[in-house]
C-alpha cells in the first residue's frame, strides 16, 4: 500500500496545486506558532482549504490546547483535518470530536524518549492520527514543529507497532532519507516541510523527488 504523503508549510494556492498535482494526498496549513517556518494567516487557511476542498486533504496547524480556541479556529478556517502540535488540555479531543465529528483528529508527538511509546498507546483512542514530531515543546520559546531535525526512529517504529491508529513520521525528512525512514518505522506516511523547499518557497525539484522517493520505499511491518 503506497504510504500516505503530507506537505506541510502550505503558504498559497499556488503551493496547495503545485504539492497536488506532484502526489500529495494532504497539505498542511500552519497557523500561529511560537516557533517555526511556514505560519500564515487565518484567512489565507480558510482560502486556500476552501480552494482545494475535493481534491486534497487539509490539516489546520494549530498551537491552541483548549476546546473553545481549537472549536473556534475551526469554525473559522473549514480545514478537513485538525494538527495539534502541543499537548492539549483533558477532555480536549472528546469535545473536539463531539462538536465536528467529521474532522479528522491529528495529534502530534514530539519524540524525545522512550516515555513517547507510552504516550501515544494512551491517545490512539482518543484521535484518529498521530504524527510523530522532533520538537521541544519543554523549551521556553516552544519548538513545535519544522524544526528540519530527524529524531529516534527505533522509538518511532514502537510507537507505531504500540498505536492503534495510523501514525506519520515527520521531522528532518527529504528524498535522501524519506524511503529509509518508511523503511524503518513501518509508518502509515510521512509528513514534510522544509525538506521540499528551497530560501522558503516550495521547490518543484525536490518536491518531485521527495514524492518519488516515498512512493518507491519498501515498507515492512
Amino acid at each position: 500500500m503506497a504510504p500516505y504523503i503530507k506537505i506541510c508549510c502550505i503558504a498559497s494556492g499556488t503551493e496547495a496545486r503545485r504539492a497536488i498535482e506532484a502526489g500529495a494526498d494532504g497539505i498542511g496549513l500552519v497557523s500561529w506558532m511560537p516557533s517555526g517556518p511556514g505560519v500564515i494567516g487565518d484567512e489565507i487557511i480558510r482560502t486556500i482549504a476552501a480552494e482545494v476542498a475535493g481534491r486534497a486533504d487539509t490539516f489546520l496547524l494549530t498551537s491552541r490546547t483548549t476546546a473553545d480556541a481549537i472549536l473556534e479556529q475551526l469554525d473559522d478556517c473549514r480545514p478537513s483535518a485538525v494538527q495539534l502540535v502541543d499537548r492539549v488540555a483533558p477532555g480536549t479531543h472528546a469535545a473536539i470530536r463531539a462538536r465536528m465529528p467529521t474532522v479528522r483528529i491529528v495529534q502530534v508527538l514530539h519524540v524525545n524518549g522512550p516515555d513517547s511509546v507510552d504516550e501515544a498507546r494512551d491517545l490512539a483512542g482518543r484521535v484518529d492520527m498521530i504524527l510523530l514530531d522532533s520538537g521541544k515543546p519543554d523549551l521556553a520559546t516552544k519548538e513545535l514543529g519544522g524544526t528540519g531535525r530527524t529524531h529516534d526512529w527505533e522509538i518511532s517504529r514502537r510507537i507505531v507497532a504500540a498505536a492503534d491508529c495510523p501514525v506519520l513520521l515527520a521531522g528532518g525528512l527529504n528524498a535522501g532519507n524519506v524511503a529509509d525512514g518508511l523503511a524503518k518505522v513501518a509508518s502509515h506516511g510521512v509528513d514534510v516541510c522544509s525538506g521540499v523547499r528551497r530560501a522558503g518557497a516550495l521547490d518543484p525539484t525536490r518536491l518531485e523527488a521527495f514524492v518519488a522517493a516515498a512512493r518507491g520505499a519498501v515498507i515492512s511491518s
